[in-house]
């Protein structure tokens, strides 16, 4: 199954150029209980360095997520490699409720085996027993990625998003010209990698339901187009080219359809866009300006912004009947809409007394909660498991990255060094 994943994942890495700095992660808030867990130093019977630590990346996996706190290495009183070498009263007195220990052997062919347990502390007993994968030699962080996912879906019933990835565009050099880069990159920031550069702006990424395509806004000549691009080959379809506005582009869950902006009637409006046979459907008929939709999980509607009430608004579009409702009234304005993957809670930017926040409503109840506490925030994206929201923001006078828990207890930065950093879009799960 992990071979499977790794392939579907890693195919493209070998078509896009490689990206000069990466995104730092720097947690600025967690959870009030954390969960204490040790992540010992996997054993190794080679000689030669291991390409990566996997028990360093699996410790940081878990302490990005906001709910578990790493026991740090230098208070550890041993480090076993395996279960028959652990003394469980050495953890508890480190008050470590689970331990995860693990080994890499060296293969043939430059392949190793990772092999890795998690045993709970109270109960002495193995969580997850030994399980192994073998891997390449750059393939080390993926195995990492696929731990930490094991070890967050064991202790929280969740499944983890370690393994994922995110899309956003930097743009660098000059500030009055400057070089646009659409990158892609782990969800914790790094291996970024250069899917398109453009010396005029990128706007708008978005993912295929599957994660084997995206569709993005390049504008070429100071006009917007929009694109859909294999990441595997790099192949790349100019899909809409119309006379005014062409952006806002948004996979539909089966990947059949994208939701677009037009202006080519004079007016921004809602259509469909069905990729295979390029029939255009136009969903909203308003002089009002509708732009930034998204799909709902179950494609039965999409959620977007308008003005049409005076300023600007989430309306829900019935994909069959075409019937608009309006969903917000809270803040000032509220923009960017999305969706978390069980359909339960709304996440947009909200203007409040001058600011703009993230902002989650429950879509049962009503009840609006702000999750930020920065000021000019913007383009926000749910992780495939619900749990997080990764948004744009402003620190320090640059542009960058931040994420949030949907609850706003856990928040973490990802500043990159070169240049200013925005549009990002969170991966779907692989398949």
């Amino acid at each position: 199954m992990f071979k499977r994943c790794l392939s579907a994942v890693f195919v493209f890495f070998f078509f896009v150029s490689t990206a000069k700095a990466q995104l730092v992660i720097e947690i600025t808030s967690g959870a009030d209980q954390l969960l204490p867990i040790a992540v010992v130093p996997f054993g190794y019977d080679g000689v030669e360095a291991l390409p990566e630590d996997i028990a360093q990346i699996v410790q940081d996996d878990l302490a990005r997520s906001g709910l578990f706190q790493p026991i740090p290495r230098g208070n550890m009183l041993s480090m076993p490699s395996k279960e028959e070498d652990v003394f469980y009263r050495d953890w508890r007195l480190l008050k470590s409720d689970y331990v995860v220990i693990g080994s890499v052997k060296k293969l043939p062919n430059n392949k190793y085996r990772i092999g890795f347990e998690l045993l709970n502390v109270l109960s002495q007993k193995p969580v997850q027993k030994h399980s192994s994968i073998d891997v390449g030699a750059n393939n080390f962080r993926d195995a990492a990625h696929y731990i930490s996912d094991k070890i967050y879906e064991l202790l929280t019933g969740s499944r983890g998003a370690f393994s994922t990835r995110i899309l956003y565009v930097t743009a660098e050099g000059d500030r009055k010209a400057p070089l646009f880069k659409l990158q892609v990159a782990d969800a914790d920031g790094h291996r970024p990698q250069v899917v398109v550069e453009s010396k005029e702006p990128i706007l708008s990424p978005s993912w295929s339901s599957d994660g084997r395509k995206i569709a993005y806004v390049m504008f070429r000549n100071r006009r917007p187009n929009i694109f859909i691009q294999e990441l595997a080959s790099g192949k790349r379809q100019q899909i809409a080219q119309f006379k005014g506005l062409n952006g806002a582009p948004a996979w539909s869950p089966d990947g059949k359809k994208l939701a677009i902006v037009l202006s080519k009637d004079n007016n921004p409006e809602i259509y469909t866009l069905d990729i295979a046979t390029q029939k255009l459907e136009r969903m909203t008929n308003h002089y009002a300006i509708d732009t930034e939709p998204s799909w709902e999980p179950d494609g039965k509607g999409i959620v977007f912004t308008s003005d049409r009430g005076g300023n600007p608004q989430i309306y829900r579009l019935d994909v069959n009947s075409k019937q608009v409702e309006r969903v917000t009234f809270e803040g000032d304005l509220n923009t960017r809409a999305r969706m978390t993957p069980d359909g339960r809670y709304l996440v947009t930017v909200q203007k409040h007394d001058g600011n703009y926040h993230i902002a989650l409503q429950d879509m049962k109840t009503g009840r609006v909660q702000i999750l930020t506490e920065t000021y000019l925030d913007e383009s926000p994206s749910i992780a495939p498991n619900g749990s997080m929201v990764i948004y744009a923001t402003t620190y320090k006078g640059k542009g960058i990255l931040a994420v949030v828990s949907v609850d706003g207890l856990v928040k973490y930065r990802l500043p990159s060094a070169d240049g200013d950093v925005r549009e990002p879009s969170w991966s779907p799960y692989f398949k």
